[in-house]
């Protein structure tokens, strides 16, 4: 093996391991990148934007909306975005960009809105117990996901389990491996993803009609200029033709057999009877016919010596009497 075949065979697994950027979760990385900068250049309090008991106590209504692309450190800030990419690709794939960020938008707020509550009647004045970050959000998809997936198996790491217990398996690994991540908030998120499943959110759902109309506005029209990201449609048939494109195969890159014409192939000499094509080939001699009542001439004539051989004994037996 050479170098160069060596090489490719590593980029293919790269290309396969690493999952395609769609527009929605590259806007929500994109915006979660600025306001860190911003951040970070002006030196802000941390925490000015985390959902908790202040949301209700000081009036900050504005946290809800917010909050997923906040971000306190910068660890915090490339785990979430890799959580976003790898657990929120496939909800965008099956719904679209538009109705993506409607319902990522959706899961966010009411997720918010619940822990601030709960965060309000247990009296949580510390700022350890308010929480930022895509993760929860991350979580309330993959809840979403579970809902509508067929697939009642799934794997991580060798290990199977049922697809219905895949939320509370990364909401073990965030809680363990990610900072600045509250339980109670998480376990929240997936009980709102489940919710959504469900249905209880129907109505605040954006049509798939309406979605189609959203995505040929401007914001969206930029997106879909932007080079290696990919902007899923709202419809289904477009759908699937962005992310199952149509393979058109150059000239001679597949094999083919050969078929000779028919003109240079010559047919066997045939004899029909009946309808019947009969080989001269496999026939020794002539075909003898067939009688009407379907037994051959051999048994005709056996019958007939038969019949003879009777009708001459019986006049021989009546003259010697």
């Amino acid at each position: 093996m050479t170098v160069m075949d060596y090489l490719k065979i590593m980029s293919e697994v790269v290309k396969d391991l690493v999952p395609v950027i769609t527009c929605g979760v590259f806007t929500l990385a994109l915006l979660s990148c600025a306001l860190f900068f911003i951040q970070t250049y002006f030196s802000l309090t941390q925490g000015f934007l985390s959902v908790g008991a202040a949301v209700f106590q000081s009036g900050h209504i504005h946290r809800l909306f917010v909050f997923p692309v906040y971000h306190r450190s910068l660890a915090q800030l490339l785990l979430n975005i890799t959580a976003l990419v790898f657990l929120c690709g496939s909800l965008e794939k099956g719904v679209g960009t538009v109705r993506f960020l409607s319902v990522f938008l959706l899961l966010s707020t009411t997720t918010g809105l619940c822990y601030s509550f709960l965060d309000l009647l247990l009296q949580g004045d510390s700022s350890q117990t308010h929480t930022e970050g895509l993760v929860p959000v991350a979580l309330a998809c993959v809840a979403l996901t579970t809902m509508h997936t067929k697939v009642t198996k799934g794997f991580l790491c060798g290990v199977s389990f049922p697809a219905m217990a895949l939320p509370w398996v990364f909401l073990i690994l965030a809680t363990a491996l990610f900072p600045h991540c509250v339980l109670p908030c998480n376990v929240i998120a997936i009980l709102v993803g489940w919710m959504y499943g469900k249905g209880w959110f129907s109505l605040l759902e954006v049509s798939e009609a309406r979605a189609g109309v959203v995505e040929k506005l401007m914001p969206f029209r930029l997106l879909r200029s932007i080079c290696g990201v990919l902007f899923v449609p709202a419809s289904a048939e477009e759908r699937r033709k962005t992310l199952l494109p149509q393979i058109n195969p150059t000239p001679g890159s597949y094999p083919v057999q050969a078929y000779a014409p028919i003109s240079s192939i010559k047919p066997a000499a045939t004899v029909t009877y009946e309808g019947w094509p009969n080989s001269k080939s496999a026939l020794s001699g002539p075909t003898p016919p067939l009688h009407s009542h379907g037994h051959g001439p051999t048994h005709n004539l056996g019958l007939s010596h038969g019949h003879s051989c009777n009708h001459s004994h019986h006049a021989h037996s009546h003259g010697q009497l």
